[in-house]
């Protein structure tokens, strides 16, 4: 994990704990109208219903996701998305096959290289993933 990850991954768990909001069901909850992010595109609102899709993706089986109703903690929490990884590219790899990228003891699953899911669902996956 990089200097940058870690220290995203720290201060965003640092604020919610100081927040005591952790990963309680109410740190998921909606954001007030004023603090309300823009409406997602088509293909962010599809790629959003895979990730939480328990049939499909199932990213909220062992990740925490803003919205997501009873996350896992198995993987890390999908926060600062680009900042993480600022290329798209990269990101689309890890979900297609993350043995590429973190060995072949990771725990999740190669979503594309195993068929879960298709490569235009990534897409739409990715695409959802840069909205958090």
């Amino acid at each position: 994990m990089s200097s940058l990850i870690r220290a995203i991954t720290v201060s965003g768990a640092a604020v919610l704990l100081t927040t005591g909001l952790a990963l309680s069901p109410a740190a998921f909850a909606a954001e007030p109208a004023a603090a309300a992010k823009p409406a997602l595109t088509k293909d962010q609102e599809e790629g959003k219903e895979i990730a939480f899709d328990k049939s499909k993706g199932n990213c909220l089986a062992c990740h925490a996701i803003a919205d997501g109703q009873l996350p896992g903690n198995i993987g890390p929490m999908l926060i600062a998305m680009k900042a993480r990884y600022p290329n798209k590219e990269d990101l689309f790899q890890v979900i297609w096959d993350p043995r590429k990228k973190f060995g072949r003891g990771v725990i999740m699953p190669p979503m594309g290289d195993h068929k879960i899911l298709t490569k235009e669902e990534i897409d739409k996956v990715v695409d959802y993933l840069y909205t958090l």
